[in-house]
């Protein structure tokens, strides 16, 4: 039986079409997954968003909690009969925190305010310049002749030595814990020389002066014996001023001792057998038992909030880099 002409080239046709046909289909397969993964990013990418936006809204909750924390103390709220404080915490210099513009400041707030009965020095300090000391003690003592139904307590917590210790002496009267660090009544005055390593590096030091005594104390040069006995005349006139303001600050409340003005420091205890304090004690106990004020109103000058957001975020991340690397092994008693 012959074959049908018609039929043969249907058949071709059919056979051309199929190849096409099922191109098609792959390519609609694949235009349907591109599209599924084009939703799929969109969705995550907002989800992403969402989870971010949320985060920070998170820290800057919590940021402004810690920040303004302080703020919100039930024990710090202004108003009414209460003991004023005045911070002095960290290294005594201008510039820091416990400059005497940012002390002698919060001081004459305190003073000033008809409600304060009393001022603390609240002092955890390990000293510093004995000019910002020393104008923190005069202005104290002059605010006191200005206010003299006033007292001014000093409160030493950790440590209140040397330059902490001149300011603590201008008090009427000066609390510790029993483990405090006190005294320190000395000066210091320290440097290097690197003449030796100089001459071993081959450096040559090249110092042109106008004025015999303008090297005076230079790391690079050799210390001259007159020097060093200029500089010391410097420190002992230092020391004895010092030692004087100390002396009128405590009067006749010091023990005598050979060692009391060497430079040493004592435990709370051992200062209050020398006299260096009046009383073991915080300032809770002192504005509650001394004052009779048991509310306290810290008059330290705390900077912008932008300024504490700064500082506190610098020491979170200072402590935790310090934890990190085994880097906060302090003396603890455990």
């Amino acid at each position: 039986m012959g074959s049908n002409p018609w039929e043969a080239e249907n058949s071709k046709e059919t056979e051309a079409v199929k190849p096409n046909e099922s191109k098609t289909k792959e390519w609609r397969l694949i235009e349907k997954t591109m599209m599924g993964l084009q939703k799929e990013q969109r969705a995550a990418r907002r989800w992403g968003i969402f989870f971010k936006l949320l985060t920070f809204g998170y820290l800057f909750v919590v940021l402004g909690i810690y920040l303004f924390a302080d703020s919100f103390s039930p024990d710090m709220d202004e108003g009414g009969e209460h003991t004023a404080v005045v911070q002095v915490n960290g290294v005594i210099a201008d510039g820091e925190d416990a400059s005497a513009d940012n002390i002698i400041g919060a001081l004459r707030r305190a003073f000033g305010d008809e409600d304060s009965k009393a001022v603390i020095l609240r002092i955890n300090s390990p000293g510093g310049s004995p000019v910002q000391s020393g104008y923190v003690y005069d202005e104290v003592k002059r605010l006191r002749a200005l206010h003299p139904e006033k007292k001014v307590y000093a409160v030493i917590l950790d440590i209140g030595a040397s330059g902490a210790y001149y300011i603590a002496a201008s008090a009427d009267e000066i609390y510790a814990d029993k483990a405090s660090l006190v005294g320190s009544i000395g000066v210091v005055s320290s440097g290097f020389g690197f003449v030796d390593l100089m001459e071993k590096v081959g450096v040559e030091r090249r110092n042109l002066i106008s004025g015999e005594n303008k090297t005076f104390l230079d790391p690079f040069s050799p210390l001259q014996d007159k020097d060093r006995a200029f500089w010391q005349t410097v420190l002992d006139t230092t020391h004895n001023q010092f030692i004087d303001q100390v002396r009128k600050g405590r009067g006749d409340r010091l023990k005598e001792n050979d060692q009391l003005f060497s430079g040493l420091v004592w435990t709370g205890e051992q200062s209050l057998d020398l006299g260096l304090i009046d009383g073991l004690g915080s300032s809770s106990y002192v504005a509650r038992d001394i004052v009779g004020a048991e509310k306290m109103v810290d008059y330290t000058p705390k900077g912008s909030p932008l300024e504490q957001l700064i500082d506190r975020l610098g020491v979170t991340f200072g402590k935790t880099i310090a934890t990190q690397l085994g880097l906060n092994n302090s003396v603890q008693l455990r």
